[in-house]
């Protein structure tokens, strides 16, 4: 069975490991010490934590059918005359979009603005790490 250090899961969640810790140690979230002491959450426990989470969302929760958002910091924006390509640093990725130059003014996006990247596609590939 998978397992994830505090670390671990708050960089799955996009959370602070201290706001993992908080809920492990008010009990929301499960977790066993390893023979070194260290905090290990079972995937099948985080994974139910995150649904519950989903089905009852935060005061002030969007609602979209879009499920798929990466918060970060725009990086870069690059106008012309009609259209603009924003780059956004998510955590470890790197997403850049096209949109209209009036849609990016309208956003006030420049760099060093936090922004969130919402991906709807008909295409999704998913990939393992490690696996051939």
């Amino acid at each position: 069975m998978a397992t994830f250090r505090i670390s671990e899961a708050a960089a799955l969640l996009g959370v602070s490991a201290d706001t993992v810790r908080r809920w492990v140690d008010s009990g929301r979230l499960a977790a066993a010490r390893d023979e070194h002491g260290h905090r290990l959450i079972a995937g099948a426990d985080l994974a139910a934590f995150v649904r519950e989470r989903r089905a009852d969302p935060e005061p002030g929760a969007r609602f979209s059918s879009a499920r798929n958002r990466l918060r970060g910091i725009v990086t870069d924006v690059v106008r012309d005359t009609v259209m603009a390509q924003v780059e956004i640093q998510a955590g470890p990725f790197r997403v850049v979009s096209l949109l209209s130059r009036e849609a990016a003014d309208e956003l006030g996006l420049k760099v060093g603005v936090v922004a969130e990247a919402v991906i709807k596609s008909t295409t999704v590939v998913v990939e393992v790490p490690g696996r051939g």
